[in-house]
């Protein structure tokens, strides 16, 4: 590994914690956001929506981290991933341990300024997010508990917002994870050759020749699922357009990937973020036109 410039460690570190590709960054913001939006009765505190977008950002740069570190040896044996910074042995492996800790320490600071529900859940959030890298080695579908990771910010927010977590937090973390699914299996598509010469489990490979079918499976399941949703919280024709818009987003998605094309599967992917703001913006519009009620029964 040879001595670096300051500037060229600096740009190391950002493509580490992926601070150039915000796409995953968004992915888990648009459903914690609506989850905040939603807990809070479509008023949430400033400093609430300070604190999760900031967490987001710190908790995924984390995660990244940590992704990269147990995956050092794999990645640059994949064409999409044997540039990133470990890899290519450009940074050393304990420096993305020291990055990832550090970050998530901030992040715990800013769960300090919520309450002790928030707190404590923000351990096992913790853990889930560190476990995930490993579950590539050993289950079928790594993707299901990345669902799991990716949509904790949505109990998270209820804690905050409540100070407990009702059945229709988890409701929406099960829902959130047919998204992840869908989208990740998108994503995995892209790496399908590399996977199977490393033996690496994906959703992708485990789905087969059925991989679009159940993407689109995935994609019909969340909508439905946030239909029901909204009705649980009598939101109104806003509400209504996003999720209609969501719909048109994931139709285009499968259309992307129908040939299986690397390149068309990431742009699928890529362009699911869009599909999570569709969602979040038409209860935040919602809310703002005093369409939405609270779902006293749960």
């Amino acid at each position: 590994m040879s001595a670096l410039t300051l500037v060229e460690r600096l740009d190391a570190y950002e493509r580490l914690l992926r601070l150039d590709k915000p796409i995953g960054t968004l992915l888990l913001l648009w459903p914690t956001l609506s989850a905040l939006w939603l807990a809070s009765r479509g008023a949430p505190g400033v400093s609430l929506i300070a604190i999760f977008v900031v967490g987001t950002w710190l908790m995924r740069s984390a995660g990244c981290a940590v992704n990269d570190w147990a995956d050092r040896d794999f990645d640059g044996h994949v064409k999409r991933t044997a540039q990133r910074p470990l890899a290519a042995g450009v940074i050393a492996p304990w420096e993305a341990l020291l990055l990832a800790a550090a970050l998530a320490a901030v992040a715990f600071v800013f769960v300090l300024f919520t309450n002790r529900t928030a707190i404590l859940w923000s351990l096992p959030a913790l853990a889930i997010a560190i476990a995930y890298p490993f579950f590539k080695r050993f289950f079928a579908i790594p993707q299901a508990f990345l669902g799991v990771a990716f949509s904790f910010g949505i109990p998270m927010a209820y804690a905050a917002a409540q100070n407990r977590i009702p059945a229709i937090a988890w409701i929406l973390l099960v829902i959130n994870l047919f998204w992840v699914i869908a989208y990740d299996t998108e994503y995995a598509m892209v790496d399908r050759d590399d996977d199977v010469r490393l033996g690496i489990h994906t959703s992708a490979l485990a789905f087969g020749r059925y991989d679009v079918f159940a993407v689109a499976a995935c994609y019909a399941v969340y909508i439905a699922a946030m239909a029901w949703v909204g009705r649980v919280y009598a939101l109104g024709w806003l509400y209504a357009a996003g999720l209609v818009a969501a719909a048109a987003f994931a139709l285009q998605h499968l259309w992307l990937i129908r040939g299986r094309d690397r390149n068309a599967c990431f742009r699928a992917f890529l362009g699911n973020h869009w599909l999570g703001f569709a969602v979040f913006a038409g209860i935040a519009l919602d809310y703002a036109f005093s369409r939405g009620s609270w779902p006293h029964t749960w």
